[in-house]
């Protein structure tokens, strides 16, 4: 087993990613049955590169009973049939890469649907290659400790583990360190059988052009592990090492927010910056009266540096950390956020090291719908999850359906937010995205992996001025001007303004900052 922690850090076109979240059922629907698909998704590469995105990751697009909305797989080598054939998802591939956009899918290891075949095979009675593939007991009065599981629905004698909802049985990859007989150990028959099947998974697809993927519950596969992800880290190590061998140019990025684990340790070359309770990050955008970048806020910027600096530190020479915007799983920023507010924030995210992701609407203010029902396991997500708003007509542009046949119905405001109004607006969150990213693209010193240093104002946390190589970049998105000391306007006296948001370069000064504003200056 080669050891990653020692390479350097790659694929090397991850320095100049921009990446774009989509949620395929919601983004374009073009054959009109109301529901997004692959032709929707091939058909605006266009607008998603004019965004200045050169990546995508597409949510789970795999048969499924859409029990967990495509997170409970039913064939890992199918595409859903909702979305269109595999052929259309290769074309999907082909077309993105003649745009200069690379690709990445959601990979789901640590379980399946309850309708997957091996599923299936793993509950008879009868001992088969499949026995061991999930994680049974000996027994069928016998239950798991301290974990959901199931019993009382197959053939076999046993009950067995879930991994989230009771849709999704947990495969197997061991434990830790197994205590009971029905536990295997890590490197059983049964654990490194289930490993080369994910394995030979991900060669299917890079095969036919993925350029990657993003891991769900990247942390959950070894039972049994400890707080390290010692175990976990083991299996994702081997993966690397496949794929450093086979499939180099290959990105993988975790959904775990553990950057020591998934990084450091895991072999992962991203791993998300979610938003989890009173982290850093939910301080940014999430946080009430308190986000950071509310105008009329308490904020205070120290609470997310104490947060992110030890995720960033952790992932020096080995990878990334992965910056969201937003993803399908976590309340959108607006209307929490007003646009203003809003570009600032995204001003900050797109700027700081790492690879950002922006997710499909944030880019227009799309605005979280708090009301919706659930809709296929999202609950209290599925207000994040409905269709883009791409113009004025029917539908606001998603799909030619009636509005009863719609996945999600849109946003019924009747200021929702749309591409066809924000497009040409100097002013518009659209086109300062637009901006932001253009010059992300345009300054080295903005690469993930360029230095970074942060220097707080002293009696200020309201604001923030950062170092990114030889740029400086200050923030402050409260309602006041706020003077810099001294030492840190000295920094900046010799150097221009070249970008800003919220007010004009020309008028921006170094040695105080505008409120709401955010100014980069450099030589």
């Amino acid at each position: 087993m080669s050891d990653v922690r020692k390479r350097s850090v790659s694929p090397a076109w991850l320095r100049d990613a921009v990446f774009y979240e989509i949620y395929p059922q919601s983004y374009y629907d073009a054959n009109g049955d109301g529901i997004g698909d692959f032709a929707g998704i091939t058909e605006k590469l266009p607008y998603i590169r004019s965004l200045g995105c050169n990546a995508l990751w597409i949510n789970p697009c795999f048969d499924s009973p859409f029990r967990d909305a495509g997170y409970d797989v039913r064939d890992y080598k199918r595409a859903a049939p909702r979305y269109g054939t595999n052929e259309d998802l290769y074309r999907l591939f082909e077309e993105a890469h003649r745009q200069g956009i690379r690709v990445l899918l959601d990979l789901v290891p640590g379980h399946t649907s309850e309708e997957h075949p091996w599923f299936l095979k793993s509950g008879e009675a009868e001992s088969n290659e499949f026995s061991g593939r999930y994680i049974w007991t000996d027994d069928w009065f016998k239950g798991i400790p301290g974990r959901p599981y199931v019993g009382g629905e197959y053939p076999r004698n046993g009950t067995y583990m879930l991994n989230f909802f009771k849709c999704q049985p947990a495969l197997n990859y061991g434990w830790l360190r197994p205590t009971e007989p029905w536990q295997s150990a890590m490197d059983s028959p049964e654990a490194l059988a289930t490993r080369e099947a994910m394995k030979d998974v991900m060669r299917f697809w890079l095969s036919h052009g993925a350029d990657g993927f993003r891991v769900d519950m990247a942390g959950s596969l070894v039972k049994g592990d400890d707080e390290q992800g010692t175990g976990t880290c083991a299996v994702w190590r081997d993966i690397r090492a496949m794929l450093d061998r086979e499939y180099p140019d290959a990105a993988l990025v975790a959904e775990w927010s553990h950057q020591q684990a998934a990084v450091a340790n895991g072999g992962f070359h991203m791993d998300f910056y979610l938003d989890q309770w009173d982290n850093g990050y939910h301080t940014l955008l999430r946080d009430g009266k308190s986000s950071f970048f509310r105008r009329d806020g308490q904020g205070d910027i120290r609470r997310f540096l104490s947060d992110f600096m030890p995720r960033y530190e952790a992932c020096k020479g080995k990878g990334y950390v992965a910056l969201i915007t937003c993803n399908h799983d976590t309340p959108r920023a607006c209307p929490a956020l007003t646009p203003d507010e809003a570009k600032l924030a995204y001003a900050f995210l797109l700027t700081l090291p790492g690879v950002p992701f922006i997710y499909y609407g944030d880019e227009i203010g799309m605005r979280y719908q708090a009301a919706l029902p659930t809709k296929e396991g999202g609950y209290t997500r599925t207000g994040t999850r409905t269709p883009m708003q791409w113009s004025g007509g029917k539908n606001l542009g998603f799909s030619q359906a009636a509005p009863e046949r719609l996945y999600l119905p849109v946003d019924p405001s009747p200021d929702a937010p749309t591409v066809e109004a924000q497009e040409g607006d100097p002013d518009s969150l659209l086109e300062t995205v637009r901006a932001i990213v253009r010059f992300r693209h345009s300054q080295p010193d903005l690469a993930p992996d360029a230095d970074f240093e942060p220097l707080e104002i002293p009696g200020e946390p309201r604001a923030l001025v950062y170092r990114r190589g030889g740029l400086y970049l200050c923030v402050n998105p409260s309602g006041k001007e706020i003077r810099l000391p001294k030492d840190i306007a000295g920094r900046l006296a010799s150097q221009s303004c070249l970008f800003a948001v919220g007010v004009r370069p020309e008028a921006a000064d170094a040695r105080r900052l505008a409120p709401q504003s955010f100014a980069v200056f450099g030589e």
